[in-house]
């Protein structure tokens, strides 16, 4: 019965770290344009070779 509170312990605090992260990610903008990306193969670009 110890190990059961001790794993769905560690399982909180590796599920609060991702939710952290996540907040910080949304925070410093890593979201903000999810347009481009996905239009930016339909864009043909001349490379100088």
């Amino acid at each position: 019965m110890n190990i059961i509170l001790l794993l769905i312990g560690v399982s909180l605090c590796i599920a609060l770290v991702f939710l952290g992260a996540f907040f910080w990610a949304v925070r410093s903008g890593q979201y903000d344009d999810d347009c481009t990306p996905a239009m930016r193969i339909l864009f043909d670009e001349k490379k100088d070779q």
